[in-house]
């Protein structure tokens, strides 16, 4: 039986079929392995892929890139407003939710991000079909680590609405160890394995242990501030710059020109990293003028140089911080579109000299391949013994925190498990109340990186027996391997508890 693997990501998504006991990546109808995860709107249609990115030039204002980032959020998140900062298709705010209007001839529409998402699988699941020659549902998607579970599952809505039956979310380093068998033996003995993925809008950076078939996160890192768009802005920058050099003309502040020249910086930056220099070609960039010229690797890792430092430094700070030195390491995997960058991957190899580099699959199609290698395990599940499947520890993706009062009587958080600790994990926090107080009220709280904390549920403990000194209730917070949270607070002075259970997306 057949199952399919995705990884949808921020700029592109990527498709791969289980069948016979292999996984592979099939290409869409434009014979791309990798489609544009970009959806244009037009009339009565709506166009995914590489048409609809290269359309933006003439219908940017319907046409929707990177909804990954707002999928699952609030309209007045702080992710949501730089989203709107940056995209010309104009976002409203509809029940405290972010839509995309969407303005074709006389008639406009408020389109949901999930639907905008659903465009997308829906363009995945006609690929891997068109492949097959038959119709396919079960499917495994991957997510990054810091996903919340607001963020799984609207992309699992969006992938359900599109006909998918989601056998299971797996984190995106996960993926990338199955595709290369990874952590399958449990014969094997311990190892470190550095995952490193360069994708379009963000660097991660995931450190984990390997130890007989157990795989286990020690510490990761991800950045926002830097993907593989950065480097194509520092190519736009450098050809605008040689047009205002041959004619004297400063296309810097016309929106158009700036996504011909986005659209051809792209494909000057794959060029580059298989040649020794690409030619750009823009057609009328500006006012009639055509526009052309040659771009050397030379002269990119040039332009790209503290770019390049930049991705680098991470992975110095990840290993000493999980308390391990370049030579611990055993293995590199290398995940994400940018990362085929040859001087990127010449930086890596000098960090780690003496360490196998594994590139032998194309980065941006690795964690689709490991998606779909899951997927055939779990639709195979019958047929598998025990020793078959290894055994996975996660991290926390976020901060979980409980909300008390200070001394003073002001509202502090304590963090219970940061983000990153290793699952399953137990934690115990003794927390104070007035001794007046007939009732108590637990409150629980996430908190992503630098976001502010989201409250997930509370706790009211009733039927307290007031009394001159404080109440002291024991509260224990406990996080199993799949996200879910079980939280149980008691009063110390007369035993009386409560429980509550929150659920997190598989």
């Amino acid at each position: 039986m057949a199952a399919i693997g995705i990884h949808f990501g921020h700029t592109c998504a990527c498709v791969a079929i289980f069948k016979d006991g292999r996984a592979d990546v099939v290409a869409n109808d434009a014979g791309d392995r990798v489609t544009p995860a970009v959806v244009g709107y037009r009339d009565s249609e709506q166009i995914v892929g590489i048409a609809a990115k290269q359309g933006q030039v003439r219908n940017a204002a319907n046409t929707v890139v990177k909804v990954k980032q707002v999928l699952g959020r609030r309209f007045d998140d702080p992710v949501t407003q730089t989203h709107r900062t940056e995209t010309k298709c104009p976002i409203i705010q509809k029940e405290d939710k972010p839509y995309y209007e969407i303005t074709c001839g006389e008639q406009t529409q408020h389109v949901a991000p999930e639907d905008v998402a659903k465009q997308i699988f829906n363009k995945m699941k006609e690929t891997a079909q068109s492949a097959l020659g038959s119709d396919v549902t079960d499917t495994v998607i991957t997510v990054p680590f810091e996903f919340a579970h607001s963020q799984k599952c609207a992309l699992r809505e969006a992938a359900e609405a599109a006909g998918f039956n989601v056998l299971r979310m797996i984190h995106e380093p996960s993926a990338a160890l199955l595709a290369y068998n990874i952590g399958q033996d449990s014969s094997s003995g311990k190892s470190h394995v550095l995952v490193y993925k360069l994708g379009g809008t963000s660097l991660n950076v995931t450190v984990l242990q390997i130890n007989g078939g157990l795989i286990r996160v020690l510490s990761t890192y991800t950045d926002h501030g830097i993907g593989g768009e950065s480097f194509t802005q520092a190519l736009v920058q450098h050809l605008a710059s040689e047009f205002k050099r041959s004619f004297k003309h400063d296309v810097s502040g016309n929106p158009r020109a700036l996504l011909k020249l986005m659209n051809s910086a792209d494909m000057v930056k794959h060029s580059l990293s298989s040649l020794g220099s690409a030619n750009c070609f823009v057609d009328s960039l500006h006012e009639g003028v055509d526009f052309e010229c040659t771009v050397s690797r030379a002269r990119f890792e040039l332009l790209c140089s503290s770019l390049f430092n930049k991705s680098i430094q991470p992975i110095r700070s990840l290993l000493s911080e999980a308390g391990l030195s370049a030579s611990d390491i055993n293995k590199v995997v290398l995940c994400g579109g940018s990362a085929r960058i040859p001087r990127l991957q010449h930086l890596i190899q000098d960090l780690f000299p003496d360490v196998e580099l594994l590139n032998s699959f194309p980065p941006d199609e690795l964690i689709a391949v490991g998606a779909a290698i899951e997927a055939g395990l779990l639709v195979g599940r019958d047929h598998l013994g025990p020793e078959d499947e290894s055994v996975e520890v996660d991290v926390s993706a976020a901060d979980i925190l409980l909300k008390e009062l200070d001394e003073s009587g002001a509202e502090a958080f304590t963090v219970l498990l940061p983000s990153g600790t290793p699952l399953p994990a137990r934690r115990h926090h003794v927390l104070s109340g007035e001794g007046k107080l007939s009732s108590f009220c637990l409150e629980i709280y996430q908190r992503f990186m630098e976001e502010q904390p989201e409250q997930l549920s509370k706790i009211i403990l009733r039927d307290l027996q007031p009394k001159e000194e404080k109440h002291n209730i024991d509260a224990v917070v406990t996080m199993k391997r799949d996200g879910s949270l079980h939280v149980s607070c008691a009063a110390q002075s007369n035993g009386k508890s409560e429980a509550i259970t929150i659920t997190a997306a598989s």
